[in-house]
């Protein structure tokens, strides 16, 4: 009898076990506690935090940041990321409205900000990936440039565009199956995008050119290939949230992305979700996590009547908590490394 209780509380303990290890290796699953946890405490001090209306705008608010940040996610998975995508985001909607007033068909305009913005990223692609710049100096300076692109084209003037087909109007403002469009676009490319980074071959490379470049090339990974594409892919999907925006307010402003810009809130959400800025680690999912956990602070501050000013201090502090548990994560990991290949 006694036997059997210990067998079966054995067995108890080890399914136990086994059942934590499957949660604690899916690393998402923090994130989605802290959401559910932190969701409640703030609908106990705000009746309004868990209403659909404000659920809604809160997602339709960083749906634009969200299509980025699948991107940004890609280029830290590459080793990299890209601070040029808040002025990327700008630079395509004030081209597609610039050209609009100035009598182009609203989406042969969109069509040529698309090529404006991806060519800041094939930018940055070459002297990151050919040239073999850092990605702090390069996406800095290109950062620069897509920006003072942007008020050369407005000359520091918001481009309102009246008069605009409703079909351009319902990318920013219709709604499929009850959803705003612009969340469609994003929860769209957020599924593909999770889906390609862990099945497609293609993003795979990504992975392993963020790995260890070395073994890369040495496995015949174009390397500078890859990181073209990557930056390429980000400064896309900004094109697309600038010229999505753009349709949403009905104007397009060169300061479009500069409210604690979009770049670093894309790589705040994308570290939070378990991307690592050495490179090699990340999912679309966590991103999205870690944008949804932002936005839900951010938000949470607004409905307790705390002072917008406090929203940059709080992203600030969750950063440089973030980059830090990052480093010590992958200094341990680089210690148990050594550590096996010692024995």
């Amino acid at each position: 009898m006694n036997t059997d209780l210990m067998l079966n509380s054995k067995n108890l303990s080890y399914k136990l076990s086994e059942l934590w290890k499957k949660i604690n290796s899916f690393r998402e699953a923090t994130i989605i506690t802290i959401i559910i946890v932190l969701s409640f405490a703030i609908s106990l001090f705000s009746p309004h935090f868990l209403t659909k209306d404000n659920i809604m705008s809160t997602i339709i608010g960083f749906s634009a940041d969200g299509i980025i940040t699948v991107g940004m996610t890609v280029a830290l998975v590459s080793g990299g990321f890209d601070f040029s995508a808040g002025s990327v985001m700008a630079l395509s909607g004030v081209t597609a409205g610039a050209l609009y007033i100035n009598g182009i068909n609203i989406w042969l305009a969109c069509f040529i900000a698309l090529i404006v913005g991806t060519l800041c990223g094939l930018l940055n692609g070459f002297f990151i990936g050919k040239v073999g710049l850092n990605p702090f100096i390069t996406t800095l300076a290109v950062m620069g440039i897509a920006r003072g692109g942007a008020f050369v084209l407005t000359q520091g003037y918001p481009i309102s565009i009246f008069g605009v087909p409703k079909s351009f109007e319902f990318l920013g403002q219709g709604k499929v199956l009850g959803f705003p469009f612009i969340v469609f676009v994003f929860l769209l490319i957020t599924i593909i995008g999770d889906f390609m980074m862990r099945k497609s071959e293609i993003l795979r490379k990504v992975f392993y050119t963020g790995s260890n470049e070395k073994a890369a090339i040495l496995s015949g990974i174009n390397i500078t290939k890859v990181k073209i594409q990557v930056y390429v892919l980000v400064a896309f999907l900004a094109s697309i949230a600038g010229i999505l925006s753009m349709a949403r307010f009905t104007v397009a402003t060169p300061a479009g992305g500069l409210d604690t810009d979009v770049s670093m809130r894309s790589i705040l959400a994308a570290i939070i979700g378990g991307a690592s800025l050495s490179g090699g680690e990340g999912t679309i999912l966590g991103s999205f996590l870690g944008l949804v956990l932002v936005n839900l602070i951010n938000n949470g501050l607004v409905l307790l009547n705390v002072p917008v000013y406090w929203q940059d201090l709080i992203n600030g502090i969750i950063l440089i908590t973030a980059v830090t548990l990052d480093y010590i994560s992958h200094q341990n990991r680089l210690k148990n490394l050594k550590r096996k290949s010692n024995i």
